[in-house]
């Protein structure tokens, strides 16, 4: 392939890419990593057009460019799969050492390009510190199950491939040029630049994709967590805990487990809107929240229901156990005042109805139970925990 057309086919692709990602992060700006990763293609297309320009550049300014441009490509790419993933910013000590490893590119380049010429030595140098930052990207990128999240592993697999062929390729260079160097086969020395161009060409196109598919995966679970959640609360909303308490209940009916469901309702919630207002009484409903996580375990669901009720169930637990849970709720809450917007404490309290479903028992039937012994607990004073018997079995 003619050289020079190999490499406008390359800026071309560079620069389509990277107007993709910046027209997407233009209107999606809360995704993670995309800004980063933006950022990135652009590094790799001033790269692109530096190679273009090489013959008008100086030496030593078009060296330099192109080490610097394909070091910040890699490591722009790391810290956008670090976005991504949620991870922490990096320590002041870890910011110290990348910019460390970008001055020391910088003055090795320079150093090898004006003082002491040696090209193979500078291939290797901005290979090596490329490889190992497209390889750390693929390590960040593959977290949780495959199933669940395939756009990672396989963004992951691609960055992988392209960071392992960044770091070997200077060995293909090694190898072309037997007798230490001597000798070289120019033919060769020509098909495989232009083959490391191909590839990169190549690799700009897939990873482009890549992080496309990431973007699309980040839309889609949030759309998917505010059609799951309560947006006031952030725990499960009715449609979704009852779908989950369908799923509770055919499991347990299928093991013979007891399945103990929870119907909770805060006291007097009515004269905290009128009082507080209704911002109030959305810092009341969060604050409960939290106190009922601090009492739940990771595979215990908690959902609201609607206005100031929620539901409970208890996988692997039972009416004994139920029960504890429902009285350490409670106590925790009465113990645990909420501030809503003022330094007066808000003491709230909370009636809790208890009921574990019976082996042919419905979803439905057995929090309506729960839900007729909360109205008991009302009845009875609030405050407290009252719990319905299972369902009486018809007989046969």
């Amino acid at each position: 392939m003619h050289s020079p057309t190999l490499l406008i086919t390359a800026a071309i692709f560079c620069a389509l890419v990277t107007s993709v990602l910046y027209t997407m992060w233009a209107f999606n700006r809360n995704v993670p990593g995309l800004k980063l990763w933006t950022l990135s293609f652009f590094a790799a297309s001033t790269f692109a057009v530096n190679l273009l320009l090489r013959d008008v550049l100086p030496e030593v300014v078009a060296v330099a460019l192109a080490q610097v441009s394909v070091g910040a490509t890699s490591c722009l790419c790391w810290l956008g799969g670090r976005a991504y993933m949620g991870r922490h910013p990096l320590h002041p000590y870890q910011r110290a050492c990348v910019v460390l490893a970008f001055v020391a590119l910088f003055v090795l380049s320079v150093y090898f390009s004006a003082v002491d010429p040696r090209p193979g030595l500078r291939f290797a140098l901005v290979s090596s510190f490329a490889g190992v930052f497209f390889l750390l990207t693929a390590q960040t990128v593959a977290q949780g199950r495959v199933r669940q999240f395939p756009a990672r592993y396989l963004f992951a697999a691609i960055v992988g491939a392209h960071g392992l062929f960044v770091l070997l390729r200077p060995l293909m260079f090694k190898l072309a040029q037997p007798g230490n160097m001597a000798d070289p086969d120019a033919d060769l020395l020509v098909m495989l630049s232009q083959f490391v161009v191909l590839e990169s060409t190549i690799a700009v196109v897939v990873i482009g994709f890549g992080t496309l598919m990431l973007t699309n995966e980040f839309i889609t679970t949030a759309l998917r967590r505010l059609a799951e959640t309560d947006p006031l609360t952030q725990v499960f909303n009715r449609r979704s805990f009852l779908t989950l308490l369908d799923k509770a209940m055919s499991s347990a009916q299928r093991t013979g487990a007891p399945l103990p469901v929870l119907v909770l309702d805060l006291d007097h919630f009515k004269a905290v809107n009128d009082t507080r207002g209704h911002r109030g009484g959305d810092e009341v409903l969060r604050h409960f929240v939290q106190v009922a996580l601090r009492c739940l375990r990771k595979e215990d669901v908690i959902g609201r229901l609607g206005g100031e009720e929620f539901g409970v169930f208890l996988p692997n637990s039972d009416a004994a156990g139920a029960v504890a849970v429902a009285e350490r709720l409670r106590a925790m809450l009465a113990a645990s005042p909420a501030y809503a917007e003022t330094a007066q404490p808000l003491r709230m309290t909370v009636s809790i109805g208890v009921a574990v479903a019976s082996a042919s028992e419905a979803s439905d039937a057995v929090l309506q139970r729960a839900d007729e012994a909360m109205y008991l607990a009302k009845q009875r004073g609030r405050n407290r925990v009252e719990i319905l018997p299972p369902a009486a079995v018809p007989a046969a």
